[in-house]
């Protein structure tokens, strides 16, 4: 066999973006009655989910079954593939089936809650495809255990804005590295995400993400609010739970508080 032959396949250390399962409690019979009750409410928002359990809200000296609510979470219809913990938790989490992972919050401590007065800096991402076909590009980014805020790149000012300017259909997704807008209605069923803010100068019914990457001071704008789901910054709200007065079909906005969404009618007068 020639010693030139290609290599057909590399191991190379990487990060890939996942939903956080950020656990607040070592109760684990109130964490289970908690998921199954958000999940029973919208069973489909996180279905095939990749999911890191997020360990580093507890004591040092807590512990949790995590073999226990991993199976939970399959049960669920979530993928739970790893656990992040802190240094004191590593002895207990690893004796798991789940691999101990490495993630680092983007721009805050993971032990303090969200501050909105906090400007994350955000990596780059290959720049996103303007097409209401393209996929979120989130599985090939810089290794997250690897960045330093001196090594970070430019700060979502420098990012491009993405610019839709038709409607969105069920199905379709977009993803920007910077602001995204869009002109036209965001259907029922539809994605939209962006690591700054996120303008719908029409009606949203799918879901929209702001702060894909962390950044806690994203906002959402919407012309006519009538969302399946919201986020900012991995913070989420569906449908289920009762929107504030004034604000269903109406304009408004949604900005993060701590670790809570705020969401108030936009004046656009």
């Amino acid at each position: 066999m020639s010693r030139s032959k290609a290599t057909l396949f590399e191991l190379r250390s990487g990060a890939i973006d996942a939903v956080h399962l950020v656990v607040k409690t070592p109760d684990f019979a109130a964490l289970a009655e908690a998921l199954q009750q958000r999940f029973d409410a919208a069973p489909e928002f996180f279905a095939g989910e990749a999911v890191a359990i997020d360990l580093r809200r507890l004591a040092d000296d807590a512990a949790l079954p995590l073999d226990e609510l991993a199976a939970l979470l399959r049960r669920l219809r979530m993928r739970p593939f790893g656990v992040v913990a802190q240094a004191a938790q590593q002895v207990w989490a690893g004796a798991s089936d789940l691999p101990l992972l490495d993630s680092r919050d983007v721009g805050r401590d993971p032990r303090k809650p969200a501050d909105p007065a906090e400007a994350a800096s955000a990596p780059a991402t290959t720049p996103a495809d303007e097409s209401p076909r393209a996929e979120p590009q989130v599985a090939a980014m810089p290794s997250i255990a690897a960045a330093t805020p001196a090594a970070r790149e430019p700060a979502l000012a420098t990012l491009p804005t993405v610019l839709i300017d038709r409607p969105l259909r069920s199905g379709q997704r977009v993803y920007s590295p910077g602001d995204l807008i869009v002109q036209g209605v965001v259907s029922f069923g539809a994605e939209v995400m962006a690591e700054g803010h996120v303008h719908i100068y029409g009606a949203l019914r799918g879901r929209a993400l702001a702060g894909a990457r962390g950044n806690t001071t994203a906002r959402i704008y919407c012309t006519s609010f009538e969302p399946e789901l919201v986020a900012i910054a991995g913070i989420y709200r569906t449908a289920e739970q009762d929107l504030p007065a004034g604000v269903r079909g109406q304009p408004a906005i949604v900005r993060l508080q701590g670790e809570q969404l705020l969401i108030e009618p936009l004046a656009l007068k």
